[in-house]
């Protein structure tokens, strides 16, 4: 579950008392795992596997009551905010909310010490992200690859040090917005922490096109001379689209991150680690081979497999931080050399139950042919339908299989008994998605894969996360010894 599902009177969920209430939830019922998104600054779709950086915290999750508190606002300044809407309204959030946390900025001077400290700290990534914002807003909103200033759009450094004295208010705002998101975020970690509940973060493979990385990392990319991606990413044709999908992302150019050791990342995974305890990295088997799409393709279809760096990255990267705690999102159409990585780097792959129910008895998603301990089991992820829905979108015969392997002589409750299926599996961690404790419907559906609208919207009605659904999920976490 992501922070923004929280019960919010302003809007969105963020990292602020309710989320405080939610660790007290997950310790109440017993949970050691918490699994989060991409905690990103999202833009164009509100993604936050399509971040405007991916070093960046998302202003949009920083708890305005905090900051009142803090003495860095009113209740009068966030009052615009409060809203009784059940799903988040993004565009009210950009209008809204945006100039609210510019105003904290004016008040400073009670953090400055602290902001100082941050600032020094994070130069590395943080001076180039909020001058692109910074000049992003100057502009309207546009994409870096239409900026009207060609030096600045190609981030000379004359004109990068032109537009930072020109903006240099605007710039500070969006490093202290920064500030104000890692604060609170480090508080929420060390509270769960506290709570013995470790993080499970999330890394998309590859960044947005719009973003302070493409934009100031222009060597580590697929770029022709006037910044254009010569390729983009995408996945084949498979059981979510019959075109596939045509993410659009910037490939990266593994030969010129080879020759640096992969700082760049190294400097990701290290950034990571500050927010959260085991790092689930998104689209795995792109490591090993990704679908490479011509730039202008309308769909994904003709795109081809390229070889990507393989073991030799996380070796590298494992040199630096050993012992590291990554989950490889490894789902899709496998090929024996996917498998193969996974393997060699140890890190335990994903199980889906929906993925399970096809009338094959060696279908390696039911839990009778888990070969290893060493894997992750859900009944589904943000990608998927909740379980309900899908239960309810299957026809007679298929919830028939669900049903015999499940022991059950009827549809009710069977939420419940595919959160039981998972966790009584050998999988090492069992983790379910919160619609599926509440057993929700289709009309909480976090994303559906291709659809660029309407997604990331799911919200917790006040009062759902009850003693008693505490009481029952600790209740199963302790009988399989979760």
């Amino acid at each position: 579950m992501q922070p923004i599902s929280l019960p919010s009177e302003y809007g969105i969920g963020t990292l602020g008392k309710k989320c405080f209430e939610f660790i007290d939830f997950l310790h109440e019922a017993k949970q050691k795992l918490w699994q989060i998104f991409p905690l990103g600054p999202t833009g164009f779709g509100d993604s936050p596997y399509q971040c405007f950086s991916a070093f960046a915290g998302n202003p949009y999750l920083i708890d305005l009551e905090k900051l009142v508190e803090n003495g860095l606002l009113t209740y009068d300044d966030i009052q615009p905010m409060r809203t009784n809407d059940l799903v988040i309204d993004y565009g009210k959030l950009y209008n809204v909310k945006n100039p609210i946390l510019m105003k904290a900025y004016d008040k400073k001077e009670i953090l400055e010490k602290e902001f100082d400290k941050f600032k020094q700290e994070n130069a590395e990534w943080l001076d180039n992200y909020a001058l692109f914002i910074a000049v992003k807003n100057y502009f309207n909103g546009a994409s870096w690859d239409i900026w009207p200033d060609n030096e600045l759009r190609l981030a000379h450094k004359r004109a990068k040090d032109k537009y930072a004295k020109k903006l240099e208010k605007e710039v500070d705002v969006q490093k202290f917005i920064q500030f104000l998101f890692f604060k609170q975020w480090n508080d929420v970690k060390k509270y769960a922490n506290s709570k013995g509940i470790e993080i499970i973060g999330d890394i998309p493979i590859f960044v947005s096109f719009d973003s302070a990385d493409a934009w100031s990392n222009p060597e580590i990319f697929l770029f022709d001379k006037d910044r254009k991606p010569v390729c983009v990413a995408g996945v084949p044709p498979d059981y979510f689209s019959a075109t596939g999908q045509l993410w659009g992302n910037p490939l990266y150019d593994w030969k010129k991150l080879k020759r640096t050791g992969y700082k760049w990342w190294k400097d990701r995974i290290k950034a990571n680690l500050k927010l959260c305890d085991i790092i689930r990295i998104d689209h795995f088997r792109g490591f090993r081979a990704y679908w490479q799409i011509p730039y202008g393709e309308e769909t994904a279809i003709n795109g081809k497999w390229v070889e990507g760096p393989g073991i030799d990255l996380f070796k590298s990267i494992e040199e630096e931080y050993p012992n590291l705690k990554i989950i490889a999102e490894d789902l899709g159409n496998l090929e024996e050399e996917d498998i193969k990585l996974v393997e060699e780097t140890g890190y335990p792959g994903m199980k889906i139950l929906q993925f399970a129910f096809d009338d094959d008895p060696d279908n390696v998603y039911l839990p009778h042919n888990y070969t290893t301990t060493n894997c992750v089991v859900y009944t589904g992820t943000h990608d998927n339908d909740t379980t309900q829905g899908w239960y309810n979108s299957l026809n007679e015969y298929e919830r028939g299989l669900v049903r015999d392997y499940t022991d059950s002589a009827s549809d009710d409750g069977m939420c419940w008994r595919l959160i039981r299926l998972a966790h009584r599996s050998v999988a090492k961690y069992s983790i379910i998605p919160i619609q599926d404790y509440l057993c929700y419907g289709s009309d909480t559906r976090m994303n559906v894969p291709g659809v660029g609208s309407g997604n990331w919207q799911f919200k917790l009605r006040e009062g759902v996360l009850t003693h008693e659904l505490a009481g029952a999920i600790g209740h199963i976490t302790e009988i399989y010894g979760r």
